[in-house]
C-alpha cells in the first residue's frame, strides 16, 4: 500500500507541476497586436520611380540546418545542430549576402536572438552589423520561454523572427499579426505568423510597400487561408490608392503555374504537406515572380543528398500591376548552410 501511495503522489505531483507548466505558459504567451509600429523615421529615404530595385528573400532557416541537418518535427531525427556547425552556417550566410551588396533590401526569415537552439546568439544583430546596411528591421513571429518538445531533448527558449534589412530608410515599418491560430494549449507553442510592410516614399508622390512574408507550414492549409486572405485584403487596399507592392518570403505553398515535377526525387515531404496558390487568387496584372532553374527549399526528412532529396519551390515574390519585373534568380548554394536558397528580384516601375 505504501508504494501505491508513492505512486499516486508522483503521479499527483507531476500533474500539478504540468499544470502550472501550461499556467505560466499561458500568461507568458506572447501575443502581439494586429498592427505594431516598428519604426517610423522623420527623414525617410524618397526614392525615384526612374531607377530599378533589387530585393533579396532567404530564409535562413536560423542558421542550424546546413546540408547535414535534418529534423525531428520534418521526420527527421536530430533536434538542433552543433555550435560549432551553427557559427559556421552564420558566418557562410553573412558572407553570400555581403558578396550580393548591390542589393537594395533583403529580407529574411527564421532569424534567432539568443535562443537556446542557436546557442544564444543574436543572429539579428551578427548579420546586420556584418551587412553593414544603415537600416535593419526585426519582427519577432516565434516567442516561447520554453518548448518542451522533443520531451528527451527540449528546445527550449526560443526568439526568432523576421528581419528587413535595407540601403533605404523607410518612412514606417510595421508587423501585421495574420489572423488564425492553433487551439490551446498547441497555440502556446507554435508560431505566431506575421508579416513586416516597409513603407517607402517615391518620386511620384505614392509609396512602394514591400512585404517581408512568413506563413504557416504544419497547419494542414488551415491557417494558410486565413493568412492568404488577410493578406490579400491589405494589397488589394493598397493598390487601390495607387502605391506599389512586392511581396517576398517563405510562403510555404508553391507559386501558381509551378509544376511541382520539376523537381524530381526519390523521397518526399513527411510532415509537411505541400499546396499551391489557386491561379485566380488576385486579379489579372499581378505576378508571381520565381525561377524554376533551381529548387528554393528542400525537405528535413534526412541530410541532403543531392538529387535524391525532395525539393520544391517555396520562396518567391508576388509584384502589383504597376511593378515591373526585370529579372528573377535563385542563388544556387547547393543547400550548403541553410534548407532554403535565397532568391533575387530587379524591378522598375510602371509610369
Amino acid at each position: 500500500m505504501k508504494v501505491l501511495r508513492y505512486f499516486l503522489y508522483l503521479l499527483l505531483s507531476l500533474i500539478v507541476l504540468f499544470g502550472l507548466f501550461l499556467l505560466f505558459s499561458t500568461i507568458a504567451d506572447y501575443k502581439p497586436d494586429e498592427r505594431i509600429v516598428i519604426d517610423e523615421p522623420a527623414n525617410p529615404d524618397i526614392f525615384s520611380v526612374d531607377d530599378s530595385l533589387c530585393i533579396l528573400t532567404w530564409n535562413i532557416g536560423y542558421c542550424g540546418l546546413g546540408k547535414e541537418m535534418d529534423f525531428f518535427y520534418d521526420g527527421g531525427k536530430k533536434v538542433r545542430d552543433s555550435k560549432e556547425n551553427t557559427n559556421k552556417n552564420l558566418s557562410a550566410i553573412s558572407k553570400v549576402l555581403v558578396t550580393n551588396d548591390t542589393v537594395d533590401m533583403m529580407l529574411l526569415q527564421e532569424v534567432d536572438v539568443k535562443s537556446k537552439r542557436t546557442y544564444h546568439i543574436n543572429e539579428v544583430s551578427e548579420i546586420s552589423g556584418i551587412v553593414g546596411y544603415p537600416n535593419y528591421y526585426f519582427a519577432p513571429n516565434f516567442k516561447v520561454f520554453f518548448l518542451p518538445i522533443p520531451p528527451s531533448e527540449p528546445i527550449g527558449r526560443v526568439l526568432s523572427g523576421l528581419v528587413t534589412i535595407s540601403k533605404l530608410k523607410p518612412s514606417r515599418v510595421v508587423r501585421y499579426d495574420f489572423p488564425g491560430k492553433y487551439p490551446w494549449p498547441k497555440n502556446l507553442f507554435m508560431l505566431d505568423r506575421c508579416f513586416m510592410a516597409s513603407r517607402i516614399p517615391l518620386s511620384n508622390k505614392k509609396e512602394l510597400l514591400v512585404l517581408n512574408t512568413h506563413n504557416s507550414a504544419f497547419d494542414g492549409g488551415t491557417l494558410k487561408k486565413h493568412e492568404m486572405q488577410f493578406l490579400k485584403k491589405f494589397i488589394l487596399s493598397e493598390y487601390s490608392k495607387g502605391n506599389y507592392i512586392i511581396v517576398g518570403g517563405d510562403w510555404n505553398q508553391n507559386p501558381p503555374g509551378f509544376d511541382p515535377a520539376t523537381f524530381k526525387s526519390n523521397s518526399g515531404y513527411e510532415n509537411f504537406t505541400l499546396e499551391d496558390i489557386s491561379s485566380d487568387f488576385l486579379p489579372e496584372g499581378w505576378s508571381w515572380n520565381f525561377d524554376i532553374s533551381y529548387p528554393s527549399n528542400r525537405s528535413l526528412t534526412t541530410y541532403y543528398k543531392p538529387g535524391k532529396t525532395a525539393t520544391t519551390i517555396l520562396d518567391f515574390f508576388l509584384c502589383s500591376p504597376n511593378v515591373i519585373p526585370r529579372s528573377v534568380k535563385t542563388i544556387n548554394l547547393d543547400f550548403e548552410n541553410s534548407d532554403h536558397q535565397p532568391v533575387l528580384i530587379t524591378i522598375k516601375f510602371k509610369k
